[in-house]
């Protein structure tokens, strides 16, 4: 775009400084306020193309920036910029127009291109709602990059009811990020309806889901509704998707595609308006591959994903959620909460957290018990939790497999993994099969395939039985 005009506005000097010479230097036309008020006077007789605003500022701050602005200057986008990030005000800039949010310290080529795809795409820019409170807090709590990334998603959605599908390792939060994505989507008002398909028998599980009939099956002495009408006018979240069984995936398909079932032992046909949000740490395209999740449905729930970072990728956050959780688990139990010494902060950021946030959460449970003193002190850990951070033992097999490379290595080969690869997976296939006495859907559970791919690499080895 010619002569593109660019609006700053931020009560530090340095950081309209920094702007307006990186816009500069890519061709833009600047102007900085220190403040919003002598921003909007500003407008009443000239506009830019963008304007790029801070959050936090005495008098008129962003956010009365961004509601005078879109309500008095149609397809002006604005750019959001804060040191203070977090998903409440993600999803409040998002909420009240904004057509970019960046976090503080920022990356200068990206904020102008972001700058520039304002210009360019203004008219992607969603219309601001109305907002009668302040958005609830469900807990969620994050710093780092990758987690700025999930609360841009989250303030996206807030006007959509698209299905969604989250991923990520167990403990990492997924069913936080499910209760923001309907605490802060035009569903709000509805009821929020969870069902975690790990924890249901299979036999159980359409019944929980669709309910059932007085008389349906033994034991059923009454008529009950199941989760889709529970949710109904709301979301429904279908934790751990992954464990669901095929022939409830068959029914669930159906649901999803005409908007009605019918109850177990049921006649009459039910239809619901429910908003569904999945999650799993299971991979779905592996599952799928070993036909073992259907293909169409698999398409149906994975319209927008969501990933949440496990723990290890979020250590500029580990403090903070720690911090957070002392003070939860403190008010829980009427006492003052406990802190982290310097040196308990530093090993907690090089720990790798298996169990992520909930690992971290008991851990901040267990240490608000059981730490003697009010601060805590590495000699204070759980001695599980400080074995984490020695290095384990090399066990015989590592060493005999070191000793391997090094010797093929000495003599001048090359593409050792070519030749490894095969061998390590032969010994395992083997071993496994000779642990199940040959059967093959027992020994691929044990080594974490399925059926079909464990044929496969038999056949791939040239050892199909």
């Amino acid at each position: 775009m010619a002569n593109l005009i660019v609006w700053v506005v931020d009560d530090d000097d340095s950081i309209r400084w920094v702007l307006n010479r990186a816009f500069e230097k890519a061709g833009f036309t600047t102007r900085d306020f220190a403040d919003g008020e002598l921003l909007l006077d500003a407008l009443k007789t000239t506009q830019p193309n963008v304007i790029v605003s801070d959050i936090r500022m005495p008098g008129t701050d962003g956010f009365d920036v961004l509601t005078e602005v879109n309500t008095r200057y149609e397809n002006l986008p604005i750019v959001i910029m804060t040191a203070h990030s977090d998903l409440e005000t993600t999803v409040t800039s998002f909420q009240r127009g904004a057509f970019e949010y960046v976090a503080k310290p920022f990356d200068i080529d990206d904020i102008v291109a972001t700058v520039q795809r304002a210009a360019d795409q203004t008219h992607l820019r969603q219309d601001p709602i109305e907002l009668d409170a302040e958005p609830p807090s469900n807990g969620i709590v994050g710093r780092a990059p990758a987690m700025q990334e999930v609360f841009r998603a989250i303030g996206r959605l807030t006007q959509s009811t698209a299905t969604v599908m989250i991923t990520g390792e167990s403990g990492s939060g997924k069913e936080l990020v499910a209760q923001a994505l309907h605490d802060h989507s035009p569903r709000a008002t509805g009821p929020l309806v969870a069902l975690n398909m790990a924890a249901i028998p299979s036999e159980l599980i359409e019944s929980e889901l669709f309910g059932h009939e007085r008389g349906a099956f033994t034991g059923a002495t009454e008529q009950r509704a199941g989760r889709f009408e529970q949710a109904n006018g709301g979301s429904l979240f279908l934790d751990e998707i992954g464990d669901m069984p095929l022939p409830a995936q068959t029914r669930l398909l159906r649901v999803l595609a005409e908007g009605s079932f019918y109850r177990v032992g049921g006649r009459h046909n039910i239809s619901v308006d429910v908003r569904i949000i999945t999650a799993t740490h299971r991979n779905l395209e592996s599952l799928v591959r070993d036909s073992r999740f259907r293909d169409d449905l698999y398409h149906r729930i994975n319209v927008i994903r969501i990933h949440v970072p496990p723990l290890r990728d979020r250590k500029p956050d580990i403090a903070i959620l720690a911090n957070h959780f002392l003070a939860g688990t403190a008010q829980e139990l009427g006492v003052e909460p406990k802190t982290l010494s310097t040196e308990v902060t530093a090993l907690f950021e090089t720990l790798d957290w298996p169990g992520n946030v909930r690992q971290l959460e008991n851990t901040c449970r267990w240490l608000t018990v059981m730490a003697p003193t009010q601060e805590i002190l590495v000699s204070d850990l759980p001695p599980e939790l400080t074995d984490l951070n020695r290095e384990p033992p090399q066990t015989d097999w590592e060493l005999a497999l070191g000793a391997w490379v090094k010797q093929k290595l000495d003599a001048g080969a090359e593409g050792v993994l070519s030749t490894a690869i095969p061998s390590f997976e032969r010994v395992l296939i083997e071993t496994a099969l000779a642990h199940t006495n040959g059967r093959k859907r027992e020994a691929a559970k044990l080594l974490g395939w399925g059926r079909n791919t464990l044929t496969r690499k038999l056949s791939e080895l040239g050892a199909e039985t």
